[in-house]
């Protein structure tokens, strides 16, 4: 399996034209049926799981076979974006280690929960929260999210989600998979956070995802977080 994902910035003032975007983008990825799995997703303003959005800020996953990945869009999405003006950064992604679903499939294919890599890797979390647990989930996010951006070896993360508040993700990039477990099992605070999940029932339905990055092209704000510059 092949994913891949893209994140689009819009101008200032045409956040509308994403929000817009949701709705027009499914028809040309559902004619298309080249990809096996998509979403078009919102963002978060904060680079995680973030009650507020970005509305300037958009993403599209798309998954594939190996075998028959495209080497673009759907030509009218490409359109838009170029008259939208919109910044793009673009992964291609290949999944690794995992468990989990998304829709009740596994998008990614059946995935072993470890392997030997450990060269720079990216993560994806995705969580259901159950609507009676929400107020429990959202107290712990933030407290986590600050310290993410500040441990040895973070690289970069964009949260991401198909529905506010309940179906939410985030997409991180670190130098290891070491540096990621120093962050996910021995920060205390995400460690509790962990542990509640598990205790209180928190998610309907969960996925942890992680890839080795194939290529990456284009900018957000203005850097490729992998390039360090534009």
């Amino acid at each position: 399996m092949i994913a891949r994902l893209t994140i689009v910035r819009y101008p200032q003032w045409l956040g509308w034209a994403g929000f817009l975007s949701m709705a027009l983008f499914r028809l040309p990825l559902w004619a298309s049926q080249s990809s096996g799995f998509w979403k078009l997703m919102g963002c978060g303003r904060n680079g995680s799981f973030d009650k507020t959005p970005d509305w300037r800020q958009w993403a599209l996953l798309q998954v594939w076979d190996d075998e028959i990945l495209p080497h673009r869009h759907p030509r009218s999405i490409e359109k838009w974006w170029r008259f939208f003006g919109c910044e793009k950064w673009t992964l291609l992604l290949n999944p690794i280690e995992g468990h989990g679903t998304w829709d009740h499939k596994q998008v990614f294919g059946k995935l072993p929960r470890q392997t030997a890599y450990d060269g720079t890797i990216a993560i994806l979390t995705r969580a259901t929260i159950r609507i009676s647990r929400l107020s429990h989930f959202w107290k712990q996010v933030d407290r986590v999210a600050s310290k993410m951006s500040t441990t040895p070896g973070f690289i970069t993360s964009v949260g991401i989600g198909e529905v506010p508040w309940i179906k939410q993700a985030t997409f991180s990039i670190w130098e290891s998979k070491e540096a990621m477990k120093n962050f996910a099992y021995r920060m205390q605070e995400h460690t509790d956070v962990i542990r509640k999940t598990h205790q209180e029932n928190w998610y309907s339905e969960e996925m942890f995802v992680r890839f080795q990055i194939i290529e990456t092209e284009g900018s957000l704000r203005g850097i490729n977080p992998l390039k360090r510059n534009p």
